[in-house]
């Protein structure tokens, strides 16, 4: 029997946390919240590892035997992931005050700290700070792609690899039960109707900008390639409705790579821009954290102003890297940067991680399609 997916997973701990925030006792409520005071504790601590794990590997790997074509596909798919970071800032600055109105307001009625009172909670203070792990991060992917050496690459693939574990193995698993416990708190305190009101209007509004920035993309690999944009969009369709059920951009490799070979891309191009454009071009996802971070600021008076969100963007296009080919990888990867670069705490983050997850697959559908459109540009750049 096919296990559900992470998606419905916390579906169920949504709905569930609501309906059970109407029946049951404080003495149960605080049950759950002393595990999502063990279990944020726990995340504060894992977030610089998971940093170090993912990003150095990430950068050493892109590194081995660059060359012009591996540059430019880079430089392409980093200006694409950043611009539509950006894209998602002035829309979501623009239009949430617009169109969300009373429910941003409404929004920012919800306590930013539990007063549900855990039982008891275990510190586990992290060993550096974020901006320490991001430093250390680039200093060993930059150092693994210039030495000759193995050993030092082989050690930081090898604690990548264990990294990945504890996310797949550990927090993917119990972040159900984190998110059912938000929730929970959330409805016992009676504040679950502005929360839903605002998911609604947010999802849309993301899902309008997704469909935006593909249409975009299409048009620019259309007028760089001599390509019919709206066919050459259609032909990766198949790609983007494998990435919906699968939620992975490594699982939808095989059909994305047919998809581009379908459009007129060369077969040796194809097999090298979709692999390298799955782990590092997060344009979708980029947005969508984006504009998640944006609600919280708005409506609890946080940091939004241009500057602090222009180095939030580009930090995030450089830590979601690599990250983790499982689903809800991109935001594991970004929780430090909430935390250190917008203020955000781990009670919020939870609500950024269940409104990022709910259409976590169309992050996923819209980046590997426009992996499509990248690999337009470079077979026309390859053809000069």
């Amino acid at each position: 029997m096919k296990k559900p997916s992470l998606l419905l997973k916390i579906f169920i701990a949504i709905v569930l946390g609501i309906v059970t925030s109407l029946f049951f006792p404080l003495w149960l409520d605080r049950v759950f919240m002393t595990f999502n005071s063990i279990f944020g504790n726990f995340l504060g601590m894992f977030i610089p590892l998971l940093i170090i794990g993912l990003v150095a590997p990430g950068i050493g790997n892109l590194g081995s035997g660059a060359g012009k074509l591996l540059g430019i596909t880079i430089l392409i798919a980093g200006l694409s992931t950043v611009s539509s970071g950006f894209f998602s800032y002035f829309t979501c600055r623009w239009s949430y005050p617009v169109l969300l109105g009373d429910s941003m307001k409404n929004f920012g009625t919800i306590p930013l700290d539990n007063t549900i009172a855990p039982y008891f909670t275990i510190e586990m203070p992290a060993f550096i700070t974020v901006t320490t792990a991001l430093i250390c991060a680039f200093i060993l992917g930059l150092g693994c792609s210039i030495i000759t050496g193995t050993t030092l690459k082989g050690a930081t693939n090898d604690f990548g690899e264990l990294v990945m574990k504890v996310i797949e193995k550990v927090i993917i698993p119990l972040l159900p039960i984190y998110i059912y416990g938000i929730f929970l708190q959330i409805g016992a305190e009676g504040k679950i109707a502005p929360l839903l009101g605002m998911f609604a209007k947010i999802i849309v509004i993301i899902f309008i900008m997704h469909i935006t920035v593909l249409m975009v993309q299409f048009l620019i690999a259309g007028i760089v390639s001599g390509k019919n944009p709206f066919k050459a969009l259609w032909t990766m369709l198949p790609a983007y409705v494998t990435a919906l059920g699968t939620q992975s951009s490594a699982a939808t490799i095989p059909v994305t790579l047919k998809q581009a070979i379908k459009n007129g891309v060369s077969e040796e191009v194809a097999s090298f821009v979709v692999p390298l454009c799955a782990t590092i071009h997060m344009s979708c996802s980029e947005l969508k954290i984006v504009a998640c971070a944006m609600a919280v600021s708005l409506s609890f008076g946080l940091p939004a102003d241009f500057a602090t969100y222009s180095g939030f963007i580009l930090m995030l296009a450089i830590t979601t890297i690599a990250a983790p080919g499982v689903p809800g990888g991109c935001i594991m990867a970004a929780l430090g940067l909430l935390s250190s670069m917008l203020g955000i705490n781990a009670e919020m983050q939870g609500v950024i991680i269940a409104l990022y997850m709910v259409m976590d697959s169309f992050g996923t559908a819209g980046n590997v399609t426009g992996d499509g459109a990248i690999a337009l540009i470079i077979n026309k750049i390859r053809s000069k």
